[in-house]
């Protein structure tokens, strides 16, 4: 999962763009599905390397029209629920890959917190990733935002991690 809001007000660089593209395509190299937010920015990003690998990408975005969603994603979950679509983002994710972020990847890294799921933060991506990439989100250490330096070891981890099953 890979979050970042198209409509966001925050400047995303270009090598973030690039980063969350070459997170998909290892996503699809192994043979796992992409689940994220489905709309633009580092999430379009993230499907199209995926997409441009032969990968399954799954977009649950928060609007109620799938036309909404970026034209990387095979299936579309339209939630209408807005940005709360965050919890089923990081509920029907295995594992969590945050490349940059704001308050939705925030989100999606409590709600991995609050279960335990294996997370891991890209270095030098920006925004919450770097924030908080390396911490525990509280005084009760559930689980510890790993960090790697570039999506190759991420998406290593994250499958290392996870049961046999692979969506993130």
């Amino acid at each position: 999962m890979i979050g970042y809001n198209k409509s966001s007000s925050i400047q995303i660089r270009q090598t973030t763009l690039s980063l969350a593209y070459e997170v998909g395509k290892n996503i699809a190299k192994r043979n796992a599905i992409l689940i994220s937010g489905g709309l633009g920015g580092v999430m379009e990003s993230s499907c199209k390397g995926a997409k441009d690998q032969g990968g399954f990408t799954i977009g649950i975005i928060p609007h109620e029209d799938f036309s909404q969603a970026n034209d990387y994603c095979d299936a579309v979950i339209c939630t209408g629920i807005g940005m709360s679509r965050d919890f089923i983002v990081a509920n029907s994710s295995d594992g969590i890959i945050s490349v940059g972020g704001g308050v939705g990847t925030l989100i999606e890294l409590c709600v991995g917190y609050m279960t335990k799921k294996p997370m891991v933060a890209i270095k030098n991506s920006g925004g919450v990733s770097d924030i908080y990439g390396g911490k525990f989100l509280d005084e009760r250490n559930r689980i510890l935002i790993e960090t790697r330096k570039d999506p190759v070891s991420a998406v290593e981890y994250i499958l290392s991690k996870t049961r046999t099953r692979s969506s993130f």
